[in-house]
């Protein structure tokens, strides 16, 4: 099993910038891809960027391609998302999520949450 302990969530103006931080432990586990959700009250839960392990390659949603970046650290088994340029309608829950195998199989294992507020 993996445990997520996300930070960085907070209040920011629209066009300021916030980094989140989600570090991973476990133990007997490989880690194949960490990436980041957001959720408003009322809808459901969307991709907003992710990152294979092993290669580096991501994934972005449309809607913050350009204005966020998502990154990991190997060696801290630590994923981040430096967001830029922040808009209203980034206003969310922030979920860390990651895939990862173990003897029993292929799981994903969710942070806590982190809000995110942007308003002026």
């Amino acid at each position: 099993q993996v445990q997520l302990v996300e930070s960085g969530g907070g209040l920011v103006q629209p066009g300021g910038s916030l980094r989140l931080s989600c570090a991973a432990s476990g133990s007997r586990v490989s880690i194949y891809a960490m990436g980041w959700y957001r959720q408003d009250p009322g809808k459901q839960r969307e991709l907003v960027a992710q990152v294979i392990r092993s290669d580096g390659t991501t994934n972005y949603a449309d809607s913050v391609k350009d204005r966020f970046t998502i990154s990991r650290d190997n060696a801290k088994n630590t994923v981040y998302l430096q967001m830029n340029s922040l808009k209203p309608e980034d206003t969310a829950v922030y979920y860390c999520n990651v895939m990862y195998g173990s003897s029993s199989g292929v799981f994903g294992s969710w942070g806590q949450g982190t809000q995110v507020t942007v308003s002026s």
